[in-house]
């Protein structure tokens, strides 16, 4: 279920090890491949991607980052994490990475994909052959495809969660009471890397997306309308929110894309019951604020394809029995960092002069500690534990 980068990974990896699978998703093919999405892939999930003959396309076009930097206190400070741990980040927005899998998935090794499915159920997931019904929007009749497994990587607003009984299953939590402000601009972006700025009036980021296309992000209240944000106020918001000495100007231009996140998380444990298996956003959402999501996606997909090719192809089941404990323990590394990092991104702003202190006490330390920038450059890439 779902063809993102966990569905249609998995898929690559079932149809590399000569395994039938179908893919059901909601969308057209277009609206998969173009709506805009993350685009920071972490070097150990390009490996991954490599190893299993996906990851070509992505190496030929992807932007190599080593660098971000912080704004605070009207100062820059770069931050080359790079150099910390020879390890760098690839700026690859999501549609091409997606266009890539699909391509790869239905044009290249015949996988059956089935795009624009409605009024999706889970059947049987107890018993050897749980079934997923759907209707074709062609025909508008109603399918039944049985199977030996489901792998649930319909994102957060998919069906394959709720299939999971509410009594065997715990979602944890968390909201941090803060939006943020996605735009898409059509403007390269004013510096040659990523931008943190830690203001008084909020977060701003600045997130290369291509060289005419730059996401930037602006903390707001929670539930805030995209409306209230004209032109001229969101300019005039980033302009103040990322100034510092010595800085270039930001390159201002149109504006195509406005929406508010809320920042929130949540994690499902655990991510397997009977023959259904969750993967990517179906099982636990972090908030964009360190660009974990896609990664985390990845990594479910390659336990997950690798667990299921082993069962169906040699029967070893040692994969799937562990998939859901080896998931939440890299789930659960993000979403500890990912918090960690919201508190930097957000106490200067939180109008409470202790906590404001002590997030700039923990920004000085990045620049001024070996040991505390090579810990934040290890979790800011990923590296801290091995796929």
């Amino acid at each position: 279920m779902g063809a993102g980068p966990a569905g249609l990974t998995v898929g690559n990896i079932l149809r590399a090890a000569s395994v039938d699978c179908v893919v059901l998703e909601t969308g057209s093919r277009q609206f998969i491949e173009t709506r805009p999405r993350a685009g920071v892939i972490e070097e150990w999930a390009v490996r991954e991607l490599d190893r299993r003959g996906l990851g070509e396309r992505l190496r030929q076009r992807a932007e190599p980052h080593s660098v971000c930097e912080f704004r605070f206190g009207g100062e820059r400070h770069r931050f080359p994490y790079a150099e910390l741990t020879g390890s760098h980040h690839h700026v690859y927005p999501q549609p091409l990475l997606v266009t890539d899998l699909v391509r790869e998935y239905a044009d290249v090794r015949g996988g059956d994909i089935r795009f624009g499915v409605r009024d999706v159920a889970l059947h049987d997931l107890d018993s050897e052959r749980p079934a997923v019904s759907y209707r074709c929007p062609e025909t508008g009749e109603r399918r039944l495809l049985r199977c030996d497994f489901v792998a649930g990587c319909d994102g957060a607003r998919g069906v394959t969660r709720d299939a999971i009984p509410a009594g065997q299953r715990r979602i944890a939590r968390q909201d941090d009471g803060i939006g943020w402000l996605a735009l898409l601009a059509e403007v390269p972006p004013s510096t040659d890397c990523v931008l943190f700025g830690v203001h008084p009036r909020g977060f701003a980021g600045q997130m290369p997306r291509s060289p005419g296309v730059t996401r930037f992000y602006l903390q707001c209240p929670p539930g805030d309308d995209p409306e209230n944000w004209s032109h001229d106020r969101v300019w005039t918001e980033l302009r103040a929110r990322l100034a510092a000495a010595g800085a270039p100007p930001l390159t201002e231009g149109r504006l195509i894309e406005k929406r508010v996140l809320d920042m929130h998380h949540y994690v499902v444990e655990p991510l397997a019951h009977g023959r259904l298996f969750l993967a990517g956003d179906a099982g636990h959402l972090v908030a964009p604020i360190a660009a974990k999501g896609m990664n985390l996606a990845l990594h479910d997909a390659f336990l997950l394809g690798d667990a299921l090719a082993a069962c169906v192809t040699r029967g070893d089941r040692d994969g799937l029995e562990g998939y859901s404990a080896a998931s939440l323990r890299r789930v659960w590394d993000y979403q500890e960092f990912s918090q960690w990092l919201s508190d930097i991104y957000h106490g200067v702003a939180s109008d409470d002069p202790f906590r404001t202190g002590t997030t700039l006490a923990r920004l000085r330390r990045l620049f001024t500690s070996p040991a505390a920038a090579a810990a934040f450059a290890e979790q800011y890439l990923g590296d801290a534990g091995a796929y």
